[in-house]
C-alpha cells in the first residue's frame, strides 16, 4: 500500500519522543491517529497537529477494551511509546509502572492480533544493558541485564513479542533506543544533555554523579527517522528484529557532555562525585541498524547542545520552573478512578 494511503497508530504520540514522530510522519505523508493519556498533562503538544486532515487524536488509556479497540480499528502499522518512561519515575510509580508499563502493554499487544495490522514497533531502551564493566561497545546480542523497573518491564515486553514468532500474523520489530536528546514540542529537562545544558546555561552548579560512566546518545529527531525507515522497510528486513538505535559517535560518557556544554559556557561551576544511585555504564554498538537498513543518526551531541543553548538564550524556556511537570518526567496526573483500577491491577 502507499504510503499516503497508510495509517499508523502511535501510541504514546503526544510525547518527548512521540510528538516528534508525529510531526515527522505527517510531513512525510502517513495519516497518524495519535492515542496518548496525556499523564504529564502535555495536551498542547496535540494542538499544532490537529489542523492537518491526515491526524487524528485519540484521548484514552491502553488498558481500557474500549479505546485499544477503537484505536487499532483501520490501522496499517501500530508504533508502541506509551508507558512511565524512564528510572526516576518508574521508581516512584512503582504500582502504576506495573500496571501500565506491563500489564498495560502487555494487554495492548495481545489485542493487536485480533486486528488485520502490518507492522508493530516497539519502542524499548538501550538501557536492558545495565551495567558492562569490560571495555567493549555491545551489540543487540549482549546479555541483559536490567537494573531499573522500567528497564525489567521493557525486557519482559521484548520477550513477550519475539516469543510470537510464528504464531501472529503481524511484523514486529523492537527498537532499542539510546537516551534520548534535542527539542521537542513536550520538552524534557530531566535527560542528560537537556538538563546539564539547561543548569548550565542558568549559571547554576552542577553536580554530575559518575562522570565516568557511558551512555548512547540520539536526538528526538533522529528516532523519528529510524521508525520511519522500520516502517519503509521490506517486513523480511525487520520482522522479529532487534536494532539499537543511534550511532558509535554519540556515546559520550558525562564528563564529555560537561565538556562540550563548556565550551559555549566556559565559567560555568561542575563538581563531581562517585558512587552516584544509577550505576548504569554502557557503551552501545549500532552496526546493525547501520547494515540492515543503512540508518545513521544525522545529528550529534555536539549539534543538539548548541541547539538547546540557542532556544534557551532566546527564552523559549524561561517558565520551566512553573510548569515543572509538563517539562520532566517528575509527576504522573491520573484520573481518581484509574488510580482505583491500577491498585486492583497490581
Amino acid at each position: 500500500m502507499a504510503i499516503e494511503r497508510r495509517t499508523v497508530l502511535l501510541v504514546g504520540g503526544a510525547g518527548y519522543v512521540g510528538s516528534v514522530i508525529t510531526g515527522h510522519l505527517l510531513r512525510k505523508g502517513w495519516h497518524v491517529r495519535c492515542l496518548d493519556q496525556l499523564i504529564y498533562r502535555n495536551e498542547s503538544c496535540v494542538w499544532p497537529y490537529l489542523s492537518y486532515p491526515n491526524y487524528e487524536f485519540m484521548h484514552g488509556d491502553i488498558r481500557d477494551p474500549r479505546f485499544t479497540s477503537q484505536a487499532l480499528k483501520n490501522v496499517d502499522d501500530v508504533v508502541v511509546l506509551a508507558g512511565l518512561v524512564g528510572d526516576p519515575i518508574t521508581s516512584k510509580y512503582p504500582d502504576e509502572s506495573h500496571a501500565i508499563n506491563r500489564n498495560g502493554v502487555g494487554s495492548f499487544i495481545d489485542s493487536i492480533q485480533h486486528h488485520p495490522v502490518g507492522r508493530l514497533i516497539f519502542v524499548s531502551t538501550c538501557s536492558n544493558y545495565g551495567l558492562v564493566e569490560e571495555d567493549k561497545a555491545v551489540d543487540e546480542n549482549y546479555p541483559l541485564a536490567p537494573l531499573s523497573l522500567y528497564a525489567k518491564h521493557k525486557v519482559e515486553m521484548e520477550h513477550n513479542i519475539l516469543g510470537l514468532k510464528g504464531k501472529v500474523g503481524f511484523h514486529p520489530t523492537i527498537l532499542r533506543f539510546a537516551t534520548a536528546f534535542g527539542l521537542s514540542s513536550r520538552m524534557r529537562f530531566d535527560l542528560t544533555v537537556n538538563e546539564f545544558a539547561r543548569e548550565l546555561h542558568l549559571g547554576r552548579e552542577l553536580l554530575v554523579f559518575d562522570p565516568k560512566t557511558w551512555r548512547p546518545y540520539c536526538h528526538v529527531r533522529d528516532f523519528a527517522r529510524a521508525v520511519e525507515e522500520v516502517l519503509r522497510a521490506p517486513a523480511g528486513k525487520v520482522a522479529f528484529e532487534v536494532f539499537n538505535v543511534g550511532c558509535e559517535e554519540n556515546n559520550f560518557t558525562k564528563l564529555m557532555v560537561v565538556e562540550e556544554i563548556l565550551r559555549h559556557i566556559p565559567r560555568s561551576k561542575v563538581t563531581y562525585q562517585e558512587r552516584g544511585a544509577d550505576p548504569r555504564n554502557y557503551r552501545v554498538n549500532f552496526d546493525k541498524i547501520r547494515r540492515v537498513l543503512n540508518f545513521k543518526p544525522e545529528i550529534s551531541v555536539q549539534q543538539g547542545i548548541s541547539e538547546i543553548l540557542a532556544a534557551l538564550s532566546q527564552g523559549l524556556f524561561d517558565h520551566v520552573e512553573e510548569r515543572r511537570h509538563f517539562f520532566g518526567n517528575y509527576e504522573i496526573f491520573l484520573p481518581t478512578a484509574h488510580i482505583s483500577d491500577l491498585k486492583r491491577a497490581v
